[in-house]
């Protein structure tokens, strides 16, 4: 029995125990597949935050929504870019109160990104943050950066009131959280289930349609999907297997599922700091070897389409050079030339089938997944199919997700799947794959680029790319970094991410669709918050 069949009898009227429940008291229900427990950790610049911290308490001062490619104003009504690149001014939206009923302003956001310069580092260009007025405030760098826009305005804004008087703001877990967003209250706080009420004070009262959240706890897909199918739940970014049979066909009226492909590109990356994968022409051969078709088609049950060596996802059509997609075939699944490259880079098919490096010693690697991940343990064990038949061996390793996490983060894995950066431009994306400034050695903790490349080549144009406004250079230091990946092959690209969102209008309407993109459906998103904001209880 799942999880949530036990805590249907708990209050809020959430899931099968509340379908028919057309009071103005509903709850919308969310499954988090990933932690089986939940911890009352309300603090957004902690890594063990509850769900929904970043998306229903806190709010950013602009939502960038991939789906679409539109910018929402949200704390901030409007922004100006200085013509130099060197300075971003935001005019902050007038009336706005935190949960406490204090009022938002200016020294909210000062105080935000110096406590996160403090706390996590980061922004490196950012010189300083002045609060011009109470409703305006400016962001100084030391270069020209255009992507601050997005790495600015998407950021979750703090009260200045409540964080400056916090002796700890590394550790403390903030169980009572002050925010401007559109649910702050928590109720009921259970290890595998907690609620989000509405902020009294919310900027936006009208849109506050639904009563609030209900989170539920799942230590992995198949309960949480369980949960989900049987009608406990409203939303859920769970991979779902095929879920036209699954799940849409239980009741095909209600019953829905949009799945943009403009997540983050799925990777497998080998690990550059380990010989043999530090030799590009090994990657670009294994890169050959593998059935992208198939994986799309089966693993992820047709859900995404293959990647191209471009590695761009599909979030970046209008930045994708098509000639240089075009321009070379090492994602392109080819057993034959797959063999022949191996050969031809000095790994050796010996009498036994099996293939050496250099050294003589086997050529064999591990690919690691967390065990929760349902679907790209499928995909490893696609490419382990892949491999063997070139004279590879490969070894699916799915331990949970945290002890494959610290295997990268400290550069001790072989090979893994894994999500890449993803931004509103190209830039966080190849800054991730190829910048020598986030390679840290074996042993330091990474959070990023954990195959642990690094070109100064890519770092001149990624450079070049950040200092400039003119959308035509952009695009053109853009497109050189699309041949340069294609060159080196820093990590092996496999499919776009599709952002997860399958939903039912049972108890509440008005999700996004492709028809109607005004957020995605990835309840892990900063467009979550249009999503709460737009959802309506059906009558009954």
């Amino acid at each position: 029995m799942s999880a949530a069949l036990l805590l249907t009898g708990c209050s809020g009227g959430a899931g099968a125990a509340g379908a028919g429940d057309t009071s103005g008291d509903q709850l919308l229900t969310v499954p988090r597949e990933d932690m089986g427990t939940f911890t009352r950790n309300f603090n957004p610049f902690s890594p063990k935050a509850a769900p929904m911290t970043k998306e229903a308490v806190y709010e950013p001062l602009m939502v960038h929504n991939p789906a679409d490619g539109k910018d929402t104003p949200w704390l901030a009504t409007a922004w100006t870019q200085a013509p130099d690149g060197k300075s971003l001014t935001f005019t902050l939206r007038e009336g706005v109160k935190w949960s406490d009923g204090k009022p938002f302003g200016a020294a909210d956001v000062v105080h935000t990104f110096e406590l996160h310069k403090k706390l996590l580092g980061g922004y490196e260009y950012l010189r300083e943050v002045t609060a011009d007025t109470p409703q305006k405030v400016t962001f100084h760098f030391t270069k020209p950066f255009s992507p601050s826009l997005y790495e600015i305005g998407g950021h979750y804004i703090v009260p200045k009131h409540i964080w400056s008087k916090i002796a700890d703001p590394a550790r403390d877990t903030n169980a009572t959280p002050v925010g401007t967003g559109p649910y702050t209250r928590v109720e009921h706080f259970q290890s595998q289930s907690y609620e989000l009420r509405r902020n009294p004070s919310y900027w936006q009262p009208a849109k506050q349609r639904i009563a609030g959240i209900r989170m539920l706890a799942f230590s992995g897909n198949d309960s949480a999907n369980l949960a989900f199918t049987h009608g406990e739940a409203d939303w859920t970014q769970t991979f779902v297997p095929d879920i036209e049979k699954s799940f849409v066909a239980k009741n095909p009226k209600t019953n829905h599922y949009w799945f943009p492909t403009t997540g983050a590109m799925i990777n497998w990356q080998l690990n550059t700091a380990k010989a043999p994968f530090d030799d590009p022409a090994l990657r670009k051969a294994l890169s050959r070897a593998v059935d992208r078709e198939k994986i799309a088609k089966v693993a992820m049950n047709g859900y995404s389409t293959p990647a191209d060596c471009t590695g761009l996802s599909n979030a970046y059509d209008t930045w994708r050079d098509k000639a240089v997609a075009a321009s070379c075939d090492w994602t392109t699944h080819d057993t034959e030339a797959a063999a022949e490259a191996l050969d031809a880079a000095g790994y050796e098919l010996g009498a036994d089938g099996r293939r050496t490096q250099k050294n003589g010693r086997p050529l064999t690697l591990d690919i690691s997944v967390g065990s929760a991940s349902s679907d790209w343990i499928s995909v490893a064990n696609i490419i382990k199919q892949n491999l063997a038949e070139v004279g590879v061996t490969a070894t699916v390793k799915s331990p949970d997700w945290s002890a494959v996490v610290s295997s990268y983060e400290t550069g001790t894995f072989d090979s893994g799947i894994v999500w890449s950066n993803n931004g509103a431009t190209p830039y966080e994306f190849y800054r991730g794959a190829m910048a020598t400034t986030m390679v840290k050695p074996v042993g330091t903790k990474a959070t990023e680029n954990y195959h642990r490349y690094g070109d100064p080549k890519a770092d001149k144009l990624i450079d070049a790319l950040a200092a400039t406004t003119d959308p035509k250079v952009q695009r053109a230091r853009a497109g050189e970094l699309q041949k340069l990946f294609a060159a080196d092959a820093p990590v092996v690209p496999l499919f776009p991410g599709p952002e997860w969102g399958a939903y039912t209008d049972a108890r509440f309407t008005g999700w996004p669709t492709k028809d109607n993109p005004y957020a995605t459906l990835s309840n892990r998103s900063v467009t979550t918050v249009l999503v709460l904001t737009s959802l309506q209880p059906v009558k009954g």
